[in-house]
């Protein structure tokens, strides 16, 4: 398929700068698969739309203040994003023994204005913070070893801010990435840290509704997808097939895998909460029930033709054109439906990208 079937004209106005006042009071727009049909209510009328026994999958994964903000040694500003930690640090360079620190952590990053940016230059954060840069890997990102006089996750969170994608610009006098955001940018369950950007769909979940959900006898799990780079990398090719998702990794517990396998062999709906929780699941279960992967990296692309193992209905927001996220809705939904869907909400002046409104499609 072309990429430029999955492209649509946004007004800008209905990009999201700020979320609801209040979480649950988003819109929401139901899409019948089945029917056909398309219903505009509120997030809060979810409740109607979830029956006893139905399982409900969310993503736990914790957004960490990955924007960092430093200096080189000669002076000149530099924004780190700190995009992936690695489990095993790399040997220091030989020039850059002086900033050894009894912690550290590596990570792969990205890094703007990287004129005289080498193996063993080092980068001074505030709160004692400091990068040593390593090399850069494979897939072109920088390689940096953390170091402080604190713990190291301590320091990130002091002197890190959100990392807002760029489509949320702020009125002058605004700060693009305040404090508020700590608390909006993150769902209300949130709780493995690792994430670079929030799985937005799950932002408009409340404690109440939640209470409310399981209130009705739907199952609750938690599963973890450290939503990376590869969700919001670009697609370039125009043949869609030929994209290349960047790897995020992803944990399942043994408990919630045999809640949805029986739910399966029991024609009771599994509801997945976002792409990164529809993504985790569909690498879970990509060899089968017999051989479930319960962890690691996945590197899966759904794009129309694929056939879902997991998903029965779709909790999602509303995406970029000619994004992956897109292209995995219109995959669930079928495309034509998918664009229809997103013309109507345009019409409706939905709000759109990380802090605005939901759709479920059944």
């Amino acid at each position: 398929m072309r990429l430029e079937e999955f492209n649509y004209y946004l007004p800008k106005g209905l990009i999201a700068q700020f979320p609801c006042e209040r979480r649950d009071k988003s819109k929401l727009m139901i899409l019948s698969k089945k029917d056909g049909t398309i219903e505009h209510r509120n997030f809060s009328d979810l409740t109607e739309y979830l029956k006893p026994g139905d399982i409900l999958i969310l993503n736990n994964t914790k957004v960490i203040p990955a924007r960092l903000f430093g200096k080189k040694t000669t002076g000149g500003a530099v924004e780190v994003l700190l995009i992936q930690e690695r489990e095993i640090s790399q040997p220091l360079p030989d020039n850059a023994q002086s900033a050894v620190r009894p912690i550290s952590q590596t990570w792969s990053c990205l890094i703007s204005k990287t004129t005289g940016i080498k193996k063993g230059s080092v980068i001074v954060f505030e709160h004692g913070l400091k990068a040593v840069i390593i090399e850069k890997d494979v897939d072109g990102h920088w390689v940096i070893e953390l170091y402080a006089d604190i713990e190291i996750d301590k320091a990130i969170e002091m002197a890190g801010k959100m990392p807002l994608p760029p489509y949320i610009k702020r009125d002058k006098g605004q700060d693009k990435s305040s404090e508020f955001d700590k608390e909006r940018y993150q769902t209300v369950f949130a709780k493995e840290k690792g994430a670079i950007a929030a799985p937005t769909a799950g932002l408009h979940f409340t404690d109440e509704l939640l209470k409310k959900i399981q209130s009705l006898g739907v199952k609750i799990f938690y599963i973890t997808l450290h939503t990376g780079i590869g969700t919001f990398k670009s697609v370039k090719t125009e043949d869609i097939t030929e994209h290349k998702m960047e790897s995020e990794h992803y944990n399942i517990d043994r408990a919630v895998f045999e809640a949805i396998k029986k739910a399966k062999m029991e024609n009771r709906r599994v509801v997945t909460v976002g792409s990164t929780a529809t993504r985790a699941l569909e690498a879970m279960a990509q060899h089968g029930w017999v051989r479930p992967i319960l962890s690691g990296a996945t590197d899966i692309f759904i794009y129309p033709g694929y056939k879902f193992n997991t998903a029965d209905a779709i909790i999602t927001n509303f995406h970029l054109p000619k994004s992956t996220l897109i292209i995995l809705a219109a995959a669930f939904t079928g495309r034509e439906f998918i664009m229809r869907a997103y013309e109507e909400a345009i019409r409706f002046r939905y709000r759109f990208f990380s802090y605005g409104d939901a759709m479920m499609i059944l």
